[in-house]
């Protein structure tokens, strides 16, 4: 049965018509945010000492200059090379006796300048074996099974694997931007013990980052991350922290949820709202690093900065490791070389947008994959159980 929208339009018309009652109020909080990063008194060692103090149940960014610096789209070169890889993936099917999962990786390869050319791959891989369904304990024998965000933050480590092999094949006289798309940062494994976090982001993940680092001596190769329409806060709670009138902001003991709190007037703002207002089109914002305890714990000399790009009427968020982001040639190599394909795509890094369109899995790609491996278990008079409720999905009863 299809959705019935008759029954849900006046909830649409409710939420619409709280929508404009709440646009008035942003703007106002977004004129005092604007106030706030414009306000040349703020001092910025006093503002790192206080945000280091600070005693906050949300994610404030670390800043490396003035919050309301920009920067000017600098030149591409005349040859580069972008590559990019992107992921999907089948997960496990509990209701089936057969459990395994794919994960299809697409990657794009493009060349720029004298010498033009492109080349696009989609490398299916299958993953059935008892030890790649499971992490286990390398002492205890706990297990974690492989599915579900665990899944998810295994293929963003296969997608980063991807990147190193494009990288490697790269003629070392051109410099290069290697894109992934989303975050650098593994948020998932923060619910996860320190076994599954070794297992992904030490053994995997921070390994393929030091691989893409040591390229750098034999060419210029920059590594970055791209957000589109971001819904971080960091810069924004930052500003929360600097109109805070105690010394050392602790919101739990000095802001009780019946008393208010003095950084309201901030309320309901975006860091893409402040900056869609502070840059011109091609234009980036000032250096701020990630608070994320996972990057502080684990990510050393692959700490996460990041910074806002103006991509005319969007605010992208691009997250760099410090390698890159410490190197201003590098640096500019992302700015330049990222703008430039959003150009070329139409609003969004067009080497992404092609990976994406390699990787992708449809919904009927999963209904055939499991038929297929259906009708393979019958073929060689192999059972293949599965429960009530897949059965009860399969069968129209009305």
């Amino acid at each position: 049965m299809s959705l019935d929208l008759t029954a849900v339009a006046t909830q649409v018309i409710r939420m619409i018509s709280g929508l404009k009652e709440k646009r008035a109020e942003q703007s106002q909080h977004l004129d005092y945010a604007l106030a706030t990063i414009n306000n040349p008194p703020i001092d910025l060692d006093d503002l790192k000492s206080k945000i280091k103090a600070a005693k906050t149940t949300w994610l404030v960014a670390e800043i490396t200059e003035a919050l309301s610096k920009t920067y000017p789209l600098p030149l591409s070169p005349p040859d580069f090379s972008v590559i990019a890889a992107d992921g999907s993936h089948i997960d496990v099917d509990r209701h089936q006796s057969t459990h395994c999962y794919l994960i299809n990786i697409g990657t794009v390869v493009l060349n720029y300048g004298s010498q033009p050319d492109a080349a696009l791959a989609s490398i299916p891989h299958l993953y059935a074996d008892d030890k790649d369904l499971v992490i286990t304990h390398p002492t205890n024998g706990r297990e974690q099974a492989v599915e579900g965000t665990v899944l998810g933050v295994k293929r963003s480590v296969e997608e980063c694997k991807s990147l190193v092999s494009l990288a490697a094949a790269l003629p070392p006289q051109n410099p290069a931007l290697a894109l992934l798309d989303g975050t650098l940062i593994l948020w998932g494994l923060e619910a996860y013990p320190d076994f599954v976090t070794d297992a992904l982001l030490v053994n995997g993940m921070l390994k393929c980052l030091d691989a893409l680092k040591k390229f750098n001596k034999e060419r210029r190769l920059a590594l970055a991350s791209y957000i589109s329409y971001p819904r971080s806060t960091d810069v924004l709670n930052v500003l929360r922290v600097a109109v805070c009138p105690n010394d050392i902001p602790d919101c739990d003991k000095q802001c009780p949820p019946a008393h208010g709190k003095d950084c309201a007037g901030l309320d309901g703002v975006r860091d893409r709202d402040i900056f869609m207002d502070l840059l011109k089109d091609g234009e980036r914002s000032a250096l701020f690093i990630s608070p994320s305890k996972v990057v502080k714990d684990y990510y050393g000399d692959h700490k996460v900065y990041f910074y806002y790009l103006r991509v005319e009427d969007e605010i992208a968020r691009v997250e760099i490791p410090q390698w890159t982001a410490e190197d201003k040639d590098l640096l500019d190599l992302t700015h330049s070389l990222i703008y430039d394909q959003c150009q070329r795509g139409q609003g969004y890094p067009v080497a992404l947008s092609e990976s994406h369109e390699q990787a992708v899995v449809t919904g009927a790609d999963r209904e055939n994959f499991r038929e297929f491996i259906e009708s393979t278990l019958a073929d060689e008079n192999l059972p293949n159980a599965t429960s009530g409720k897949s059965l009860s999905k399969k069968t129209r009863w009305v």
